[in-house]
């Protein structure tokens, strides 16, 4: 969903069956890029599994450029953090 009034620097994402698991860990991921001006996500009702996702960037960048890199890099994380897991083994008596 792109905002009224924009070129696609500014841009609401939404994602369905999803909750602040993903949201808050994105929106970490997602800020870490110096071109990003803005990033936020809310819950639109508890009883909906469902994020407004938005992506506020600097100049030209279009908004998905850094969604798609904050999607990438947060499932980078994940894997690193899975193979570490599954190395050590002795972690899991812990």
């Amino acid at each position: 969903i792109q905002a009224d009034g924009t070129d696609g620097n500014c841009v609401t994402f939404v994602l369905h069956d999803e909750d602040h698991t993903l949201g808050n860990s994105l929106r970490y991921m997602v800020m870490k890029n110096p071109d990003v001006e803005f990033c936020g996500y809310c819950i639109t009702h508890p009883s909906e599994s469902k994020i407004n996702f938005r992506i506020q960037t600097r100049g030209a960048l279009p908004a998905v450029e850094p969604f798609r890199k904050g999607l990438n890099d947060l499932m980078a994380v994940c894997q690193h953090v899975l193979s570490t897991f599954e190395v050590r083994p002795f972690l899991r008596s812990l």
